[in-house]
């Protein structure tokens, strides 16, 4: 029995992360039977590549290297979110995200990919990398899903409209299932409409922010400069107000007693946790909720938030 976990944050949670990996390490008698963290996930800004959030900030080498680094040296995977679905011959080559790449090549790193031009210069150029075949992709029937097991990818990712649809689950060989990615605590609308298109505006917009940061301006980034704002390209979704708790009321919420009564026993090992641009209390609420036993919950948050404010990464106000 396995659950492992692909958690979210190379950047802006990194401390955090670090902080949880030890606390799993250290205190292993808090979590759940079978739990392991498969990978953290997430970018390293302005990559042009990335995709499905936006993610501002810069990056130098040297923090690059430190995060890889630091996980690698755990046994953990990092993996890139490549998914930017606007992808062109020529930001294949685009100078940061190569040397993102090479900086993390090895048989340990992973890459998320939703383009198939992408996808085919990363295989062809770096072709150690486990490829992952992103949720972005929007495959919301089985057959989808069902296809993409039979190509070289190391994971696929479901699309969460799946999620608790066992008839259509039990569809999935057996012996493909342990390499299907469940998106657990997803944020968006069940079956929505709007969702692709997003992550294409989203993609733009990271082309945008990119430019911005080549330009060499210093004045704050403006959207409006760099990309044409009208009505119809405007990202209006609620759902990023949604709290942890908001999040466990629809109908594509995977919980803890689901994963260990019912994916788990199926054949399904791989489960990813969102929150790559969410606050620490987001991250705390739900990282316990699914990893950590539920009677060890309240000591694991203290002895976390302990750790967090001795690291200065929370600061409690005396």
């Amino acid at each position: 029995m396995r659950a492992r976990f692909h958690l979210p944050g190379l950047t802006k949670n990194f401390s955090f992360n670090l902080i949880f990996a030890h606390l799993m390490k250290n205190c292993p008698y808090f979590f759940r039977e079978g739990v392991e963290i498969a990978s953290f996930y997430g970018v390293f800004p302005p990559a042009v590549w990335n995709g499905g959030r936006s993610v501002r900030g810069r990056c130098d080498e040297s923090y690059v290297k430190q995060v890889i680094t630091t996980f690698n040296n755990m046994g953990i995977p990092v993996r890139f979110t490549f998914t930017n679905p606007c992808i062109t011959e020529e930001l294949l080559h685009d100078p940061f995200c190569n040397r993102i790449l090479e900086l993390a090549y090895n048989d340990l790193n992973e890459v998320i990919v939703n383009s198939s031009l992408l996808e085919d210069y990363i295989r062809d150029k770096y072709p150690n990398f486990k490829l992952t075949s992103s949720t972005c992709k929007r495959l919301d029937t089985v057959d989808g899903p069902i296809g993409e097991l039979k190509k070289d990818y190391s994971i696929v990712v479901l699309d969460y409209d799946l999620n608790n649809q066992f008839d259509q689950l039990e569809k999935i060989p057996v012996e493909d299932r342990s390499r299907c990615e469940i998106l657990c605590n997803t944020l968006c609308n069940p079956k929505c409409k709007m969702r692709k298109e997003h992550y294409r505006l989203i993609g733009e917009h990271s082309i945008a922010y990119n430019d911005y940061v080549n330009s060499g301006s210093t004045e704050p980034f403006d959207l409006n400069k760099y990309y044409e704002i009208n009505e119809e390209n405007v990202i209006n979704c609620g759902c990023f107000t949604r709290n942890a708790f908001d999040i466990r009321k629809l109908p594509t919420h995977v919980s803890p007693d689901d994963i260990w009564e019912k994916y788990i026993p199926m054949g399904f090992e791989q489960f990813k946790l969102e929150g790559r641009t969410a606050g620490r209390i987001f991250l705390t609420e739900n990282y316990l909720y699914y990893m950590v036993k539920p009677e060890c919950r309240d000591e694991a948050r203290l002895m976390l938030l302990y750790n967090l404010e001795r690291n200065g990464i929370i600061r409690v106000d005396k």
